[in-house]
């Protein structure tokens, strides 16, 4: 692939984005790949470095803020009619309490997945104060007198020890996941905006 395909399909994949970031992105990945043809390889050679259009697209939406996105789409081609205008306030407690209430139900389901994700965090920091707990209790009841209590506590806080373990490591996966899930859907909302419509 030369350079002038490669930035020929990067301007088709950010062809939603404002015109003005639009342009600059395509001003920077053109230098990026004058500047690694400068430093000796070939310009196919520079355009495999910096990779694909896929990839170049998907890291410009991730550092384009989404409230920009939102602002560029919304913005409108023309001044609205009166008539317009006229349905738009008429409809507005029909579409603005719809609109309200979709917001409101994609922000629960959100609040509810991060409070099982906070859920899960709580079982082991309770899993890892029984395993301190036993162990400190087994050593009081040891220094009583009571071995049999104290060695069956200390097996407790062993078994809370272990399943701590277990659950940091699920705890750690659960928000890796909810984190990339977050980006994703972030990412294709972006994409939504800036996707032309079919002529």
């Amino acid at each position: 692939m030369c350079k002038q395909e490669f930035l020929a399909q990067l301007r088709k994949g950010l062809s939603g984005l404002p015109r003005q970031d639009m342009e600059e992105r395509l001003n920077f990945y053109s230098e990026m790949i004058d500047d690694r043809m400068e430093e000796g390889l070939t310009e196919s050679e520079a355009i495999s470095a910096i990779g694909s259009v896929s990839n170049a697209i998907t890291q410009i939406l991730a550092e384009i803020p989404i409230t920009k996105l939102v602002k560029a789409k919304i913005k409108p081609s023309r001044s609205l009619m009166t008539w317009e205008i006229l349905l738009l306030v008429l409809g507005s407690p029909i579409w603005l309490s719809l609109l309200i209430a979709a917001f409101a139900v994609i922000l629960a389901v959100y609040i509810v997945v991060w409070s099982v994700v906070i859920s899960i965090w709580a079982v082991f920091v309770s899993l890892a104060a029984c395993a301190f707990g036993g162990v400190v209790a087994a050593a009081i009841m040891a220094l009583q007198g009571n071995w049999l209590a104290g060695i069956a506590v200390l097996g407790a806080g062993i078994v809370c020890f272990g399943l701590s373990i277990v659950m940091f490591y699920g705890c750690k996966a659960a928000t890796k996941g909810i984190l990339w899930l977050t980006k994703r859907i972030t990412l294709g909302i972006k994409n939504g905006f800036i996707k032309k419509e079919a002529a």
